[in-house]
């Protein structure tokens, strides 16, 4: 139930206002490891460890750290 597909897709763009929905722990994992494995980074125990973590924080703010890590990805400098 808590862990259905997201209502409001990560966004590609400069998000304007806080992200709505709510998604379970395993879909932010999921949206999280799913963003930095496109970005091409590697990670390690440790980074696992922070990424379940951050995981369990509210959808807005998983939400904007995976679209900050996409945007990143798309537009290296």
């Amino acid at each position: 139930m808590y862990d259905a597909p997201q209502p409001d897709p990560i966004s590609d763009g400069p998000i304007e206002t806080a992200p709505r929905g709510f998604v379970g722990h395993k879909v932010q994992r999921a949206d999280l490891l799913a963003e930095l494995n496109a970005a091409g980074v590697e990670l390690g125990a440790y980074d696992r460890r922070i990424i379940d973590w951050l995981a369990g924080w509210d959808y807005p703010t998983v939400a904007t750290i995976a679209s900050l890590i996409r945007r990143a990805a798309h537009h290296p400098e």
